[in-house]
């Protein structure tokens, strides 16, 4: 008899530790399933950024709203990759600003950052791969010949695209590459005898 208490208590012990076991394992997926259920529908991965653009100030520059922790301060943002001919460089400066503007829809619309391996440039800008509805606008620049495909080191996640779009842009004769009005010094070059 005292066996038969003895074992039956051992069995509701037993019982009692693999209850505890479970009700601890049914807590533990609970709470997992609550926290990927809080996450966000749209989560950005942590090389992009939602902003909305407050203006282009030229075919390789904007400035944005809604970086980091500071959604109303504005924030200059550099095209990566490439080079627009500055604004004084005419008719080339402004029709890439124009293409740059007609590409993001106006003041206030949203895009996407992408960030690459160095994401500031000497002067503090943020350097980006700028994306509107599934559209790289970097490369739609170089495209229509508004802007020159520049490999800037350590970013080149998108070189061989932009210079894919910038040999096209070249047979196409399009924006700078056009043979009967092309542009005679490229933009840094303009820059640098024009400061």
């Amino acid at each position: 008899m005292r066996n038969r208490i003895l074992f039956t208590q051992r069995r509701r012990g037993a019982e009692r530790s693999l209850s505890g076991i479970w009700v601890r394992k049914i807590v533990i997926l609970g709470c997992l399933l609550l926290l990927v259920g809080c996450q966000g529908k749209n989560q950005l991965p942590n090389n992009e950024a939602q902003v909305k653009v407050a203006r282009v100030v030229s075919g390789q520059s904007l400035e944005v709203l809604g970086m980091a922790e500071q959604p109303n301060l504005i924030s200059q943002v550099r095209l990566v990759g490439i080079d627009a001919p500055d604004l004084r460089q005419r008719p080339w400066g402004e029709a890439a600003k124009e293409q740059l503007e007609d590409l993001i829809g106006g003041a206030e619309q949203s895009v996407t950052l992408e960030f690459d391996l160095e994401a500031k440039d000497k002067i503090g800008r943020t350097l980006a791969y700028v994306w509107k509805n599934k559209v790289l606008l970097n490369e739609e620049l170089v495209k229509q010949g508004n802007a020159m495909f520049v490999g800037r080191s350590p970013n080149h996640k998108y070189d061989q695209r932009l210079e894919r779009a910038q040999q096209w842009a070249r047979l196409m004769g399009q924006g700078i590459w056009n043979s009967e009005k092309p542009m005679r010094l490229t933009p840094s070059e303009f820059r640098r005898q024009n400061l």
